[in-house]
């Protein structure tokens, strides 16, 4: 074994014991349901900021996302790293955290299915929404596997099936013992390991032509680079903002992103929360697209060509210090494991609290948590086996491949709009979220029937919206948006006859130290 892999060894078994161990330490913690779907609604801001950064950045950013819009944008791709800080971090905290937290306790709500059936009054409104989170999270869970087998080609000779399987046995075993706590701390963990990996790789990748003012007149100059790739909005700035649109405004909308705030603990550590997130988003999202951003000086045209986009990050690395691409490894197990955990936590408490255990005759928490981890097995070996055939059996089927594509867009043009509203209006209906629902899962499934070219648009509107999945999800979003308010106010006998009483958890008093607020009665 030469030093990467004598490296590489070490870290990936003390990483795995530490997480495993983390999962058996938490397990007294999710004894029953409450604690192991939202860790009893008692975790702090660096937990829970943390859990949220590392679910929102994975391996699909920092390998496939991080090279592609890199290789195309240039150093502009940066802005969707900043985007993801300030709209995905900073401004969804803001706006969502706090009303979330309130409303969601209020109500009774564990999941974001839950949350549309008693803010909206209606079960089938939940069915609805947890049938969209299981079809659309199977395959972002299986997409989360991609770049772990050209990184660990970097040191090993390993079979991918055998990456996926380690890594899915093991995000399985703390998950299933430990539940949301366990997640939380090991985010936490993982998250260090991120912000340590991306400042450690982008230093290594500057350094070899000369730091980062020599990289960039390397990049200006070079015969596959040139000046628009150092341009401030680089080659194609629509697109661009297309990116920073659907993977920061996006957040919003995914139900495992906006879990995170139904168990704060109280209000000091949201705006702790706040400020974590995004300087962890900064360094890590936007580390990433400026490192790709230099891809074009690692590679050549003809390798991406045959290799594909999720080749340039790993070549990148591959010649630096062997420390440096055992980190990087590290780095991107960390970031996979972390948001598989979240999304197979999301998908399995949705799938047993809103569809199954309704149908069962009051049932005990043991069976709830016996049903929890059963369908938390379920869901990482689905997403495990639908990894493997991909890259095996299925290779050359395109539905697979457009189906991750356009999960993202259908989840958030879904849900973005009738949660936002949900927390903000007392006026939206029940008709409107239906409306949303169907327009933006319609959307992508056009989307998706156009990309394995079965029909085709017709005019140069509807050729920009159906653009790719990146255009039509921003289209799917912001067109919520619009329809919620526009259908509410034809629909307004439809809406739940407790919207005041449900909104009357905004208004309860609570006593505050002065210093947090000013009374102009007793403040003279």
């Amino acid at each position: 074994m030469n030093t990467t892999q004598i490296l590489t060894t070490i870290l990936v078994v003390l990483f795995f014991g530490l997480m495993v161990g983390v999962g058996f330490l938490c397990r007294k913690r999710a004894s029953d349901v409450d604690g192991f779907v939202l860790g009893g609604r008692s975790v702090g801001p660096w937990l829970t900021a943390f859990a949220f950064g590392t679910s929102y950045f994975s391996a699909v950013i920092f390998v496939g996302y991080a090279g592609q819009f890199g290789y195309n944008f240039g150093l502009a791709s940066t802005w969707i790293g900043l985007g993801n800080a300030f709209i995905g971090s900073l401004l969804a905290w803001n706006v969502l955290g706090r009303r979330t937290r309130l409303m969601t306790q209020h109500i009774d709500s564990r999941t974001m299915p839950d949350f549309f059936e008693k803010r909206y009054g209606s079960r089938a409104l939940k069915i609805a929404a947890s049938v969209i989170v299981f079809i659309f999270l199977i395959p972002y869970t299986a997409s989360l596997y991609n770049g772990l087998s050209s990184l660990f080609a970097v040191s090993f000779n390993i079979p991918y099936w055998i990456c996926i399987v380690v890594m899915a046995a093991l995000t399985c075993v703390y998950v299933i013992f430990g539940g949301y706590m366990a997640t939380a701390v090991n985010d936490f963990i993982q998250g260090i390991i991120m912000l340590v990996g991306i400042v450690a790789v982008i230093a290594g990748a500057l350094s070899v032509n000369g730091g980062f003012m020599g990289s960039v007149e390397a990049l200006a100059t070079s015969p596959v680079g040139g000046w628009e790739y150092t341009a401030l909005f680089g080659p194609d700035p629509i697109s661009l903002l297309m990116v920073v649109m659907l993977t920061s405004l996006g957040t919003w909308g995914l139900p495992q992103m906006v879990g995170k705030f139904y168990s704060i603990k109280n209000e000091s550590m949201i705006k702790t929360g706040t400020l974590i997130s995004t300087v962890f988003a900064i360094i890590v999202a936007g580390g990433c697209y400026f490192l790709g951003g230099f891809g074009r000086l690692f590679v050549t045209p003809e390798s991406v060509a045959d290799a594909g986009f999720d080749s340039i990050i790993p070549t990148m690395i591959s010649g630096l210090s062997p420390i440096i691409v055992s980190v990087v490894i590290v780095l991107v197990l960390s970031a996979s494991m972390s948001t598989l955990s979240s999304l197979v936590l999301t998908s399995s408490s949705t799938l047993t609290l809103d569809i199954v255990m309704p149908l069962t005759k009051n049932p005990s928490e043991k069976k709830k948590l016996l049903v929890l981890r059963l369908f938390i097995l379920f869901f990482i070996v689905l997403s495990a086996v639908i990894a493997i055939l991909k890259d095996t059996v299925w290779s050359d089927v395109v539905f697979i491949a457009q189906m991750m594509g356009v999960s993202w867009g259908a989840l958030a043009g879904a849900f973005l709009a009738p949660f936002l509203y949900g927390l903000y209006w007392k006026g939206a209906s029940r008709p409107a979220v239906w409306a949303s629902f169907g327009f933006g899962v319609g959307i992508m499934l056009i989307q998706l029937l156009l990309s394995l070219k079965l029909f085709t648009v017709p005019g140069a509107v509807l050729g920009f919206v159906f653009k790719n999945s990146l255009h039509s999800g921003v289209f799917a979003m912001l067109g919520g948006l619009v329809i919620v308010p526009i259908v509410s106010l034809f629909t307004r006998s439809h809406r739940p006859e407790d919207t005041d009483k449900i909104f009357s958890c905004y208004d309860a008093k609570v006593v505050v130290p002065a210093k947090s607020a000013l009374d102009s009665d007793t403040i003279k």
